[in-house]
């Protein structure tokens, strides 16, 4: 007996706790290995499944740049010469410039003015865009200009572009009269362009022969008339003594107000004085029943220069110009005729296909200097 306690049993005792002992520390030691591979393999698989999430949840760079709008991502700027007058186009370039975040740059002028600076400039100009109000102007720097994307060409239909894809038409106008309703009814006026040469219409008449779109009605009756007949007529309506205005924005507010009776115009200029003055406005447009030069329907269209600097940009603002957006634009807030698909022209306007339009290819209209010369002649150009 050791202490009161029997030896054997003390013995004993301390070989049972040791026995015990062992087991517990081979059994600590088993968990603790057990344990320590299933902290690895647990951290392997917390390692891996981040990465099986990532790929499960990751975009392509091509998949994550294309979800977001091209437009939004390519910036810099464009440096535009425009024809289109800067009431009708700003809010629109103003569109573009947000959905791009392009800085664009305009240099706003009459369209026959911007292509002889153009010619003047030559491979100087800053110019990455010519945006004209009409095919002529773009025709007078087609040597200037570059070929555009097939697929954006092939956006408007074949009588709206060049035929060598230099230039795209991006909205539609008609040649019309528009004329005074307090004074005339349409049964007064005549059926073609060529009744107003009368002397009965003396005093009565009011045009803008400096304006791009008329000069280009003009080379389309050289096309079709011949240089004599449109000589004539030219020099017919001077004897009548036609009120000379600026643009058609001043020959239909004259029209409207009564300083004249009619005016030879682009069908659009109306609509924006009858939307900002009501019905109540004394003017309306008269299509030409009997067709004819003065029922042509042109286009406003734009090319990149060859020496464009800022060609990416350039490519997307003739992109933007033929977009559903910029296509209401012209239909909703301008009054043209849209040249895309799935864009509707207003209600207020006739079908194209409702004019009795001359067959002229548009794309020969491009003779602006010789136009030029022959308004001159008939003193029609100071």
């Amino acid at each position: 007996m050791t202490n009161g306690i029997p030896y054997f049993l003390s013995r004993r005792t301390i070989l049972m706790s040791l026995a015990l002992a062992t087991v517990l520390i081979l059994a600590i030691a088993c968990s603790s290995d057990d344990k320590s591979d299933s902290s690895v393999s647990s951290t392997s698989a917390a390692t891996a499944a981040p990465e099986s999430a990532a790929a499960a949840t990751a975009v392509p760079a091509s998949a994550a740049s294309s979800s977001a709008p091209a437009e939004s991502e390519i910036g810099g700027e464009l440096v535009i010469y425009s024809g289109r007058s800067e009431s009708l186009v700003d809010p629109l370039i103003k569109m573009f410039e947000e959905a791009t975040g392009i800085d664009a740059q305009v240099n706003y002028g009459k369209t026959g003015a911007l292509a002889a600076t153009l010619l003047e400039e030559g491979d100087r100009s800053p110019a990455d865009v010519f945006f004209a109000q009409d095919p002529g102007g773009l025709g007078s720097v087609i040597d200037m200009v570059g070929p555009l994307d097939a697929d954006l060409i092939a956006r408007v239909p074949d009588w709206a572009r060049s035929p060598d894809d230099l230039w795209v038409g991006v909205s539609g106008r008609a040649r019309t009269v528009v004329y005074n309703t307090d004074k005339l009814s349409p049964e007064d006026l005549p059926e073609t362009l060529d009744g107003f040469t009368d002397p009965s219409w003396k005093g009565r008449i009011g045009w803008a022969p400096t304006n791009g779109s008329f000069q280009a009605m003009v080379t389309g009756m050289r096309i079709v008339w011949g240089e004599d007949r449109t000589r004539e007529w030219l020099e017919g309506i001077v004897a009548n003594e036609a009120t000379v205005y600026a643009k058609n924005t001043p020959t239909v507010a004259a029209t409207g107000a009564g300083e004249v009776e009619v005016g030879f115009v682009n069908h659009y200029y109306l609509h924006r004085f009858l939307a900002e003055e009501g019905d109540g406005f004394a003017a309306r447009n008269y299509f030409l029943p009997g067709g004819g030069p003065g029922s042509a329907v042109l286009v406003a269209g734009a090319a990149i220069l060859k020496t464009a600097e800022n060609g990416p940009q350039a490519n997307r603002f003739l992109e933007y110009l033929l977009s559903e957006e910029a296509q209401a634009y012209f239909a909703e807030e301008t009054y043209e005729y849209p040249l895309i698909d799935g864009v509707a022209h207003s209600e207020l306007l006739p079908g194209l296909d409702t004019l009795n339009t001359p067959d002229i290819d548009i794309s020969d209209l491009g003779d602006l200097e010789a136009t030029q010369n022959l308004l001159q002649e008939a003193g029609a150009l100071q």
